[in-house]
């Protein structure tokens, strides 16, 4: 998604009414529980589940949820389940490219979910392949501008970054956008917590090689199918390739 829109959406997550509090709680413990599934339940020795595990607590995500969440994926809990993580590829308004990361334990009722909502927005789901080639998967960190003011040298701790592999520094009123490769994003986070400054999103996401710019009204039907994939319970992120 194009950055004034991520914004606005880590905006709503921090404050999300209790209607969608249980949407997002169910998809930060499908993230929780595929860490576990994947790499273990120890924190310290599982990177992808102590970053899952932090970010459900940025969202006040119950302890007793996230540890549920956890044995679920170490098969410690009677009722584990095997989620599989699903990337599907999706054309919408005015050609944008759409990829849709999903969580679940029924590809089935994923797929038929995710097409009937990119159908009702006159989109079109793609093959395997379609899509994809136009994003690459990239270490993503932001922070609000009221956390980097707290930074004294911002000059010097844009050098110390770049240092820890961080590749684009983007700099804007909302806050900050840093992007490293997939293989130095560990080290980006370690460089980060150094700075003293706690991340209000980070995570490995697909971002566009190449971005569109589009009329308003398209951004605005984009906006729109965008929001109604994210409410499906599945949905883990969508991205476009929009500016």
């Amino acid at each position: 998604m194009s950055g004034h829109s991520k914004w606005s959406k880590i905006r709503h997550k921090k404050g999300a009414a209790d209607a969608k509090r249980s949407n997002i709680f169910t998809k930060l413990g499908k993230a929780i529980t595929v860490a576990a599934q994947q790499g273990g339940g120890d924190l310290e020795m599982n990177f992808s589940l102590r970053m899952a595990v932090e970010k459900a607590k940025s969202a006040n995500m119950p302890k007793d949820n996230i540890e549920k969440a956890i044995k679920k994926g170490t098969g410690e809990s009677k009722d584990g389940v095997v989620l599989q993580e699903v990337v599907y590829e999706a054309f919408g308004p005015n050609g944008v490219a759409i990829l849709i990361e999903s969580v679940t334990d029924n590809t089935n009722r994923s797929v038929s979910e995710i097409k009937g909502v990119i159908n009702k927005y006159n989109g079109s789901l793609g093959g395997p392949g379609s899509v994809q080639w136009q994003f690459e998967q990239r270490g993503v960190v932001r922070f609000t501008a009221d956390k980097k003011s707290e930074i004294a040298d911002w000059d010097s701790a844009q050098l110390e970054l770049m240092d820890a592999g961080v590749e684009d520094i983007r700099d804007s009123e909302e806050g900050v956008e840093l992007l490293s490769t997939r293989e130095s994003f560990q080290k980006m986070i370690d460089a980060i917590q150094k700075l003293g400054v706690d991340p209000d999103d980070s995570g490995l996401e697909w971002v566009a090689k190449e971005t569109i710019d589009l009329d308003p009204s398209v951004s605005e039907s984009v906006e729109k199918l965008v929001d109604a994939l994210d409410e499906l319970d599945d949905v883990k992120e969508v991205y476009t390739n929009e500016a």
